[in-house]
């Protein structure tokens, strides 16, 4: 066999220097041993996982546990199947130890249980990302591997010790890197893992308690860092499991979320639940953008937010004079009194629509203990009591069902409503509230509508959940009979067959998971950490949506404020604590690898024109291509020529909504292209994005867009 033909190298000629099998004979020998290992445990969990699925269900605990070891077993075969030689990201020599350590996207041991590759979250793996020349932390040397289709392309060494130079290729540490950076972008976030550096990597591997915020300007990977620490704290932290929670993964837009799919899973997480704000109600993905400014600032506030809670207690007042409720053996007093105690008797946290289930329960236990007739069935009359009409009656009226999308149109319908559970709000601002289709969602309306959903519940989960219940009682009783028939046949009332009279045993037979019950919300939580990109844009009231869904305030909120459409004047600290954190953390990313100096150079003075304390970050690369303007006439002939010169990367039209996109071009606005990045960026009359610090922002997020060249075409 030819040894090429199945090397784990694939070097241009241009670097044959780095095939000298000096340098790369150790690793050839150890990617054998990882392919074989690899060979080996995909057909070992193949096995496993067929096994498995082929065991009983079970019930309860253990239903579970077979459920959770399959979701285990598949997802570990699902990544050591997309993956190959390319787990590996390189490899490590320590100081004290010429054994190379060979860091891995997963941990993975031979038959023997020797370590082929480390799992690059575990604290072993830390100096494959941390260690610089200032604080080596042990090492001797370092390797990582750049892979094109299951092959190394490149690779190159760091050196850390005076003596670690022999066997080393690649002297000028930096230079493959930095070369790395400009290589062509693609419609998915390209692998960086192998290229966390050290700034980035001490806030991944960060602790989750509290909210962590991760400042940093264009290009200085702050998406990078969102993403990996999100799998890295799933490994690392057990009380952030799935059944602890999980985490969820908030973006800033669907072109994002599509952007950076399949970043997680190459991590090995496929659970991770990611969405936009809008994703969380369902008034979110029609929601227009609030014409008048001025509304969107008033409904931003979190104060409005709050009128939610007097908006539903308004609908939960008591009765205040009794009445008799008529049986068919007797008529009973409920008086004002006992309404108001049936009305306490609510499970604090319980929501609107759930409760008054409740209510119910508790008034017929209450008229069940006035009635004085023991010839009647106490189930019997609780029954009939259930089915009361007028009781029925009087209940739905002082409280009543309530769709969440009702009680906030009556805030924007009926001033003196509002009045009521916002009396902060001048007469004025009530005025410019009010609104002629009061259910006209726009974005700025999600946060209220949001936390009526919370607030009331689902009325409709409610009925599923009592379809459910009455299900399972229907199989009980259904059950019961069979069991009676089948100890009626029993002649002679001894044997196996009367172990069915035990009421554990009698429940054991009803296959509760096999009727049909409440669809789980996957958004509503609550949820261990969440983590949030772009959270520059968040509203005080919008950060109200992710509090409600995360009581222990864990997060990672990634950020600039000099990308703030609308403006962040005061420090994130400032702004957080108003929204109700507590424990708040900082860090700070100030390298853009992204954005080459060219651009940097004119996007800088965009910026700092509008907001001259913004975190500029400083280029470490110059991509030789100078930034072009033109006439928005020559917009076809630019893309064209791009086109014809670069067989691959993607490019992107920001500015001109008439442009049609095509499989390799975008068409975006400004806010849209936030968190992408493109080999191309043509800005089509930037000056027409806007005046002030929305168009200044606007302009220089699309600008940093570019990750080798920028053009600014005018049509003046």
């Amino acid at each position: 066999m030819n040894p090429q033909a199945t090397s784990a190298f694939g070097l241009p000629d241009t670097l044959s220097a780095k095939a000298d099998p000096a340098l790369i004979a150790d690793d050839e020998r150890h990617f054998a041993a990882i392919s074989e290992s690899l060979e080996q445990a995909i057909a070992d969990l193949s096995d496993r996982l067929d096994a498995r699925r082929r065991t009983p269900g079970g019930k309860g605990r253990e239903a579970l546990d077979r459920d959770l070891e399959i979701h285990r077993l598949a997802a570990r075969l699902r990544a050591l199947r997309r993956f190959g030689l390319d787990l590996c990201l390189g490899r490590i020599v320590r100081a004290d130890d010429p054994e190379p350590v060979y860091i891995g996207r997963l941990g993975l041991t031979d038959s023997e249980g020797r370590r082929l590759l480390l799992d690059w979250r575990s604290p072993a793996a830390e100096p494959f990302f941390a260690a610089t020349h200032a604080d080596p932390m042990g090492l001797a040397s370092r390797r990582r591997y750049r892979w094109t289709r299951g092959r190394i392309s490149d690779y190159w060494d760091e050196v850390f010790t005076a003596d670690g130079f022999e066997g080393h290729a690649a002297l000028d540490d930096q230079s493959a890197f930095i070369a790395s950076l400009g290589a062509n972008r693609s419609a998915r976030m390209r692998d960086v893992l192998g290229t966390i550096q050290a700034d980035q990597d001490a806030i991944i591997r960060a602790g989750s308690r509290g909210a962590l915020v991760v400042d940093g300007g264009p290009g200085t990977g702050k998406t990078v860092v969102a993403l990996h620490r999100t799998a890295h704290l799933l490994y690392s932290d057990p009380r952030l499991g799935h059944r602890r929670g999980g985490v969820l993964f908030v973006g800033p837009h669907q072109p994002y979320l599509a952007y950076v799919a399949d970043v997680l899973p190459s991590l090995g997480e496929e659970g991770v639940q990611t969405c936009t704000l809008r994703d969380l109600v369902p008034e979110g993905a029609a929601a227009a953008v609030e014409a008048d400014p001025e509304v969107a600032r008033l409904k931003s506030s979190a104060d409005l937010v709050k009128a939610i809670e007097p908006a539903v207690r308004f609908y939960e007042q008591p009765p205040t004079q009794g009445m008799t409720v008529m049986t068919d053996w007797s008529d009973i007093w409920l008086s004002a009194d006992d309404w108001a105690e049936a009305f306490d008797a609510v499970e604090p946290g319980t929501p609107h629509n759930e409760a008054r289930e409740q209510i119910l329960a508790e008034l017929v236990a209450i008229l069940a203990d006035k009635h004085d007739d023991d010839d009647i069935s106490p189930d019997v009359l609780r029954m009939s009591l259930r089915r009361n009409a007028e009781l029925t009656r009087t209940l739905n009226r002082a409280w009543p069902m309530l769709e969440p999308t009702d009680l906030v149109g009556d805030l924007w319908s009926v001033p003196a409503y509002l009045r009521k559970c916002a009396p902060w709000l001048s007469i004025d601002e009530i005025r410019k509230l009010r609104r002629e289709d009061a259910q006209a969602w726009t974005v700025s309306d999600l946060p209220l509508l949001d936390a009526a959903r919370q607030r009331l519940g689902d009325p409709r989960a409610s009925r599923r959940r009592r379809r459910y219940e009455a299900s399972v009682a229907a199989e009980r009783e259904r059950m019961a009979t069979v069991i009676d028939d089948l100890l009626e046949a029993d002649d002679d009332g001894e044997g196996a067959v009367t172990m069915l009279r035990g009421r554990d045993l009698q429940d054991s037979l009803v296959d509760e998971a096999a009727l049909p019950g409440p669809d789980p919300d996957l958004l509503a939580g609550p949820f261990a950490h969440i983590v949030v990109d772009e959270a520059q844009e968040l509203t005080d009231a919008e950060w109200q949506m992710l509090l409600l869904r995360c009581p222990s305030r864990s997060f990672t909120i990634v950020g600039d404020r000099a990308q703030a459409r609308h403006g962040f004047t005061e420090s994130w600290r400032e702004r957080l604590e108003r929204a109700g954190f507590d424990r708040i953390s900082m860090a700070s990313l100030s390298i853009n690898y992204r954005t080459p100096e060219e651009v940097m150079a004119q996007a800088e003075p965009v910026i700092r024109a509008a907001l001259p304390d913004a975190n500029v970050p400083t280029s470490i690369r110059s991509a030789g291509v100078p930034v072009v303007h033109g006439s928005a006439a020559d917009l076809g002939a630019v893309l064209d020529t791009w086109l014809t010169e670069n067989a691959e990367g993607t490019a992107c039209v920001v500015g001109d909504p008439a442009f049609r996109a095509t499989p390799r071009v975008r068409s975006l606005t400004p806010e849209l292209a936030k968190g992408l990045e493109f080999d191309l960026v043509v800005l089509v009359d930037p000056e027409a994005f806007g005046e002030g610090i929305e168009g200044a922002v606007d302009r220089y997020v699309a600008m940093t867009r570019a990750t080798r060249q920028l053009v600014v075409l005018t049509s003046s």
